[in-house]
């Protein structure tokens, strides 16, 4: 079976970069995240790419991860493990160079005994209840961490992609409490922080879905183009169903393009009935169940059919696909499966 093609544009990642970096002012380091394989789209290509462009620090979310993009970037920039110091972690954070991220005293404790003199970063909770110490927490080990020195002492916004949100606010205040007048520099903006102001942005901003094309950056180009070829074209009569469940049922004689990809690629069942691909500028419903390696699509109204339909492209952005399946752009792009052929081009690629 013939396999979709995705291909990521690396000159606009890098311009993405340029332009969230251009957010902030001049003495403000702008970092990147390129955790879950850069949002699914090849970390190794896509951090090289920004590597050139200038980035020194990347963050990922588990050592593994870090150990190979270090392999792919060599030595000189800064990688960071969100996840922090885990069990077991020390060899890879040594041998790969990597900066874990300490979320807990617990953390701190074993990073200290097992690499003493290792670099680390410090997350602090500032009302998310997820990762990092709690205030109480950071009172009792902060003159500790700050005499270690660590690179980063940093938080994480709840609701960034929100700019009214109370929260927002909540959060920044709670942070200056924490960390006003600390030696370390700080960090408390990825994409959502930067686009609400100066006041967020501190010594270092780490932009994410940003970088990839997604909300809530509005003025991102699109990074991410998936062609999905066509296996088969069948004639209809009406009243003739298609797929599974026979959810979908020809109206009037009609044309179906059967397209290699489905839940198997991260294309979600959620989209069943409501998505579209396009052929050029042409928009073609996709009729009845996304299965697992197919989706059965009408192309009725095409005077000709191509051999590859658009399900991500200069008409339909990773968020637009997003509304359709009722989530977020994020689940959408580190979806995408493995059995694409990935192309990257542009910047060096």
């Amino acid at each position: 079976m013939a396999a979709g093609t995705l291909t990521i544009d690396l000159d606009a990642l890098v311009a993405n970069w340029r332009a969230l970096d251009a957010r902030s002012a001049a003495g403000i380091e702008t970092a990147a995240v390129v955790k879950a394989d850069a949002y699914g789209l090849g970390a190794a290509s896509v951090a090289r790419a920004l590597a050139r462009a200038g980035v020194r620090r990347f963050f990922v979310a588990q050592a593994d991860e870090g150990a190979a993009l270090r392999a792919a970037l060599g030595p000189g920039p800064e990688v960071l493990v969100l996840s922090g110091h885990m069990e077991g972690d020390a060899p890879v954070l040594r041998e790969a160079g990597l900066t874990p991220v300490v979320n807990a005293a617990e953390q701190l404790a074993l990073h200290l005994e097992a690499l003493p003199g290792h670099p680390f970063a410090v997350q602090l909770d500032t009302g998310m209840n997820r990762l990092g110490m709690e205030p109480a927490e950071w009172a009792e080990v902060a003159a500790l961490v700050l005499d270690r020195g660590p690179v980063l002492v940093m938080s994480h916004l709840a609701c960034a992609d929100a700019p009214s949100d109370p929260m927002n606010e909540s959060q920044l205040a709670l942070f200056r409490a924490l960390t006003d007048g600390i030696p370390a520099p700080r960090s408390l903006a990825a994409t959502g922080g930067i686009l609400l102001g100066p006041a967020y942005h501190f010594d270092l901003v780490r932009p994410g879905i940003g970088l990839y094309g997604g909300a809530p950056f509005a003025g991102a180009r699109a990074v991410a183009h998936l062609a999905l070829p066509v296996i088969q074209l069948r004639e209809l009569e009406p009243g003739e169903p298609v797929g599974y469940g026979c959810s979908w049922v020809a109206p009037g004689p009609a044309r179906i393009a059967t397209v290699a990809g489905g839940y198997a690629d991260g294309i979600l069942r959620s989209l069943s009935n409501r998505a579209t691909l396009w052929a050029g500028a042409v928009p073609c419903p996709l009729a009845g169940r996304v299965s697992m390696d197919l989706l059965t699509v009408d192309v009725t109204h095409l005077d000709s059919v191509p051999p590859a339909l658009d399900l991500l492209g200069p008409h339909q952005t990773v968020d637009d696909l997003a509304a359709a399946a009722g989530t977020i752009g994020y689940e959408i792009l580190t979806a995408l499966g493995p059995r694409y052929a990935r192309r990257h081009l542009g910047a060096g690629a």
